[in-house]
């Protein structure tokens, strides 16, 4: 430490590489045990619509990945506690108290994912001893966004990460007749055409839900690139007519299968 005092000013990057040696064991773990490699690539090809959207069947067992994937939809990472998460909630023994436990857990880890889609300026920060470090900081004007009432189940994940942000609402039901969304309230930043939004709905169905959200940003000035929709759980169709109709949304989810847990929001709020 001594030595240290008469040296000339250290800068510490700020480094998020894996070592070689680590990146050899991970691909010697994925030849050894391909099972447990469930990562999903976002090289992809844009959707087009066809019936065969390149998702395997994984109530078969099937890990085939999709083949139709946009870059504007986007998978966590999938690893064994998202697996046990996702589980939990779809399991219809699950008590109230672990689904909403779980379901809490699940919406931090897209949250936090979320907030890496924002855009980033590089900073320099001076720390206790005397370094600098390399660093980076988020840059302001950034809002949330629920859909009521299931995306409010993740407003405080939300508030978790990013204590003074402003969240919006928008209220949408289907029409009793028609069957068509239909929006019945909507209150937002005075400001939010300025602003990155992470709209919030944990179960992408249909997708009609968002697409008529996605009008009232639009309609309110809101640019559909600053738009990144945080979801749970989306089947194929419904992630596939939310791009289709906006593509240059971004949708970051856990999970694109055929069958959704459509009670998610009747179980989080004890109302099923």
């Amino acid at each position: 430490m001594e030595a240290a005092v008469g040296c000339p000013e250290k800068i510490m990057p700020c480094q998020n590489q894996q070592s070689t040696a680590s990146t050899e064991e991970q691909q010697r773990v994925t030849a050894n045990n391909p099972k447990l490699i469930r990562f999903i690539s976002n090289g992809a090809e844009t959707l087009d619509g066809s019936q065969d959207s390149g998702l395997g069947d994984p109530a078969a067992g099937d890990d085939t990945v999709w083949q139709d994937l946009t870059p504007r939809l986007k998978l966590l990472p999938m690893n064994d506690q998202i697996r046990e998460l996702q589980t939990i909630i779809r399991d219809r023994t699950t008590s109230r108290g672990d689904f909403v436990f779980c379901a809490d857990r699940l919406i931090r880890l897209v949250v936090e994912e979320g907030l890496n889609q924002l855009p980033y300026t590089e900073c320099t920060v001076v720390t206790p001893t005397g370094h600098k470090y390399e660093g980076v900081k988020f840059e302001k004007g950034n809002c949330g966004v629920s859909i009521m009432r299931s995306g409010e189940a993740m407003e405080q994940g939300l508030r978790d990460c990013c204590r003074s942000i402003r969240i919006g609402k928008i209220l949408i039901q289907s029409d009793e007749e028609t069957q068509k969304a239909k929006v019945y309230y909507s209150k937002f930043p005075p400001d939010i055409y300025r602003r990155k939004v992470l709209l919030m709905y944990p179960i992408l169905s249909t997708g009609n839900t968002v697409i008529e959200a996605v009008k009232v940003l639009i309609e309110h000035g809101v640019q559909p690139n600053h738009i990144i929709l945080l979801s749970l759980f989306s089947t194929p169709h419904g992630a596939r007519s939310i791009i289709h109709e906006f593509p240059d949304i971004t949708i970051l989810t856990t999970e694109v299968h055929p069958v959704a847990p459509t009670h998610f929001g009747q179980k989080y709020f004890g109302t099923d």
